[in-house]
């Protein structure tokens, strides 16, 4: 069987109420990598759109046990791209970390790796030469891997030219590891070293899986690695 996938929801656009979504690249990317993508939802009744984060209610422990009852069914977790973090956000990072599920975080989902464990300051891009949110896709600046990463084992090069698309940035990291700056000094990969598969980049690999190596290298490792994971999944057959 193919390793179930869960690619946490997203809050819509600033201002929109009521909608949590999946940019249709994610899913597609994993079936493309080997993977069954599903979508993992919230389990609090409130407006994510309207709520902002420091408003959001603590999560309960029924709350929690909802959550853990869908990423037991995962083998491997997506954090993709958004443009507003959310209280479950970090519970499934944490729970990720301490029960070593895979995860990738792409763009805002680095981010939040790099928030895990204290908040740290979240800059807007300033102007330095380099657009960092060019939503065409195209490739627009180099980013250098340190050769001393496990991230560096999986593309097998130390600078890759990337896509960027935000429009904000974090300086600095606590507990991930930094280990991928673009030309102007932005943190562009982090990596938990203590988990088998645990990565986040800034970019966006997902679209670029089509005609570049090493974002195919970095999903395929993904795969592999949710490939070796025991999940609670049950089947059941119609008799």
């Amino acid at each position: 069987m193919k390793p179930l996938i869960g690619i946490v929801c997203r809050i819509e656009y600033p201002g929109d109420t009521h909608r949590l979504v999946v940019n249709d690249e994610y899913r597609s990317v994993i079936l493309a990598a080997g993977g069954n993508p599903f979508l993992i939802l919230p389990p609090q009744g409130i407006d994510y759109g309207m709520t902002k984060i420091r408003d959001m209610p603590e999560l309960t422990d029924y709350d929690k046990s909802m959550l853990i009852q869908q990423l037991n069914l995962c083998s491997g977790i997506v954090m993709p791209g958004g443009f507003k973090m959310a209280n479950y956000d970090f519970f499934i990072l944490d729970y990720a970390i301490k029960n070593n599920i895979p995860i990738l975080g792409i763009c805002l989902g680095m981010q939040e790796m790099a928030n895990y464990g204290r908040d740290i300051e979240i800059n807007k891009n300033d102007s330095n030469g380099i657009n960092h949110n060019v939503e065409s896709g195209e490739l627009v600046h180099f980013v250098t891997i340190d050769k001393d990463s496990k991230l560096y084992s999986i593309f097998k090069m130390d600078t890759l030219k990337v896509n960027s698309f935000h429009k904000k940035n974090v300086s600095s990291s606590h507990l991930y590891k930094i280990v991928g700056y673009s030309e102007d000094g932005l943190v562009e990969a982090v990596e938990y070293p203590f988990n088998d598969f645990n990565f986040g980049v800034q970019w966006h690999p997902e679209r670029m899986y089509d005609f570049d190596d090493a974002s195919k290298r970095l999903f395929s490792s993904f795969i592999e690695a949710a490939s070796r994971v025991d999940s609670d999944v049950k089947i059941y057959v119609r008799k």
